[in-house]
């Protein structure tokens, strides 16, 4: 079982999400000049588009057993799409949304 949120420091999420990534990513040939981390853009670091970051929400729902997280707050901002979004902006996402315990 997935341990709760609760019991993650920001150095665990960081890693869940990096390791979410990497497996989303891992058939893509990417030319990478660092490993993924932190400050990773989605977009143009990793060439993400529309339907990889589908594919990425449902990798983190499934990864986190988490359906209905309000990823609407991470992708828009003042009534717009974000153009580009970071690893840790989704660690800072996850950290405020991932629900502290299961339930029962």
């Amino acid at each position: 079982m997935t341990p709760t949120p609760l019991s993650y420091n920001p150095e665990e999420l960081t890693a869940q999400v990096i390791a979410v990534l990497n497996e989303v990513t891992m058939d893509w040939e990417l030319d990478l000049e660092e490993e993924i981390g932190p400050s990773t853009r989605l977009i143009d670091d990793l060439a993400f588009e529309s339907i990889d970051i589908v594919r990425f929400v449902v990798a983190l729902e499934q990864h986190f057993n988490c359906k209905g997280l309000p990823f609407e707050k991470l992708f828009m901002r003042d009534g717009d799409y974000v153009d580009e979004l970071r690893v840790n902006e989704v660690v800072d996402f996850l950290s405020k949304s991932l629900p502290t315990t299961h339930s029962s």
